[in-house]
């Protein structure tokens, strides 16, 4: 069985990392690449980090994040937001990332994934999809945060990236993002079974538990995790978090240092410890 990946997904605005449910209603939780380094020595296989207002700019604003987290930690980084053009992708790439993730400008322009994909590898090209699941079962592809419908089946369009030529999906159901309610089993599973390309899963974990229950039930290669890891974070940066954060977004949850009841905190460690007693391969770290 292959070895799974286990990725802290950093979703930012401006200098901050944030966090919300179904990518709305985003909490500041502190500076990102402070809970980037914690993560990195307490063993992350990669880190993914996601531009969230990239859509009202036209452009990914994580050049200078990225550098300086580059400089830290010595693990793949995916970046991914308002990656439209080969010279983002280059922008992205030279300021320390090793994949970028393309959503929008992938659906606006397939051909794009083609291109991207020739020129620097399959390797670095991971497609970001945003999966909402419709009533009568089937789910369709949205962009911006799962805002945009696009009119797009999920599993589709994820048989379609993999023919242009991506190396990697990283499947985030909006549902359950930030929910704590639990990966989307069925949406995972459906989607590996689709492809042959590595399947990251995202959205719903509320403990080490739910991410177990995702890897033994369909056949991905990762899971992308925020909330459980976040707020553990949170909890141990707590005293040497000094910025001043009063005039940078909803700061109201990170002054009161209360932790949601619908998650429990949890660390890579403790993860991965998880995934070892149900004989789940994952590099262990001491």
């Amino acid at each position: 069985m292959k070895t799974i990946r286990v990725i802290p997904r950093l979703d930012i605005k401006g200098p901050n990392l944030v966090k919300g449910i179904h990518f709305e209603g985003l909490r500041v939780l502190g500076k990102p690449d402070q809970f980037a380094k914690f993560y990195y020595e307490n063993g992350a296989d990669e880190l993914f980090f996601q531009d969230t207002v990239a859509s009202l700019y036209d452009r990914n604003n994580l050049q200078d994040i990225i550098s300086k987290t580059a400089r830290q930690i010595f693990i793949p980084l995916t970046v991914g937001g308002g990656i439209r053009t080969i010279s983002d992708i280059q922008n992205v790439l030279r300021a320390g990332a090793d994949k970028v993730a393309i959503n929008t400008g992938a659906i606006n322009n397939p051909n794009f994934i083609r291109e991207a994909s020739r020129k620097f590898g399959s390797s670095t090209i991971v497609i970001a999809i945003e999966a909402i699941k419709n009533n009568d079962g089937s789910y369709s592809a949205f962009t911006d945060n799962g805002r945009e419908h696009t009119g797009v089946d999920v599993f589709e369009w994820a048989k379609k990236v993999e023919e242009l030529g991506a190396g990697e999906i990283v499947i985030s159901s909006v549902d359950r993002e930030g929910t704590g309610e639990g990966f989307d089993i069925e949406l995972n599973r459906a989607i590996a079974q689709a492809v042959s390309i590595p399947v990251i899963a995202h959205g719903g974990a509320k403990d080490p538990k739910n991410i177990v229950d995702v890897i033994s039930s369909s056949n991905i290669d990762g899971v992308a995790i925020a909330s459980i890891l976040h707020y553990g974070c949170m909890t141990v940066l707590a005293e040497t978090q000094v910025e001043n954060y009063s005039s940078e977004g909803n700061v109201s949850f990170l002054n009161s240092g209360k932790i949601p009841k619908y998650i429990d905190p949890s660390t890579i460690q403790k993860i991965k410890y998880e995934m070892a007693m149900s004989n789940i391969p994952t590099r262990l770290t001491s």
